[in-house]
């Protein structure tokens, strides 16, 4: 996973040591409800997002990552939480530690295809949410798709 080089600068100082990092994940649908999930380098599907960088607000972090891992320019239609806990730590192979507080935002594609960077992401689509049972799953994916989910019913079901 390419670092950027705050984070870089924080791992030559720590070294593996644990780093509590703020997130942002893009729960990007599309008008059939269906939900963008990537292809992680890991093997694992997750919504597109990544850190925020220092001095850096967190819904310019979202659209920034999305462009990059993507290729799609989105825009924020709500906030559907903040998350951390212990479903949020991880250790890479490295050895790095680090454990995140993920803002999970509800968006919209403005416009764009879906093309995957081939660097962080090697595949990207659309899913409707019965498809995700059967994906390898990010640990922390399982505790918050289901209210994401219910946050874009409660925002698209007739009255």
């Amino acid at each position: 996973m390419p670092i950027s080089p705050f984070l870089a600068s924080l791992r030559a100082r720590v070294g593996n040591d644990l780093l509590v990092l703020p997130s942002v994940s893009a729960c990007v649908f599309d008008g059939d409800g269906r939900l963008l999930m990537a292809r992680h380098e890991d093997g694992r599907w997750a919504p597109p997002g990544g850190l925020i960088e220092p001095d850096e607000a967190p819904a310019a972090a979202l659209v920034r990552e999305v462009r990059e891992e993507v290729a799609l320019e989105v825009e924020i239609r709500g906030l559907i939480g903040v998350y951390g806990g212990p479903e949020f730590r991880v250790r890479y192979l490295n050895g790095d530690q680090a454990s995140y507080v993920i803002t999970v935002y509800g968006c919209a594609v403005v416009s764009g295809e879906v093309v995957p960077d081939q660097e962080e992401i090697s595949e990207a689509r659309f899913m409707p949410e019965h498809e995700l049972g059967g994906l390898r799953l990010t640990g922390w994916a399982p505790l918050v798709l289901p209210e994401v989910f219910a946050w874009w019913r409660a925002r698209h079901q007739a009255p």
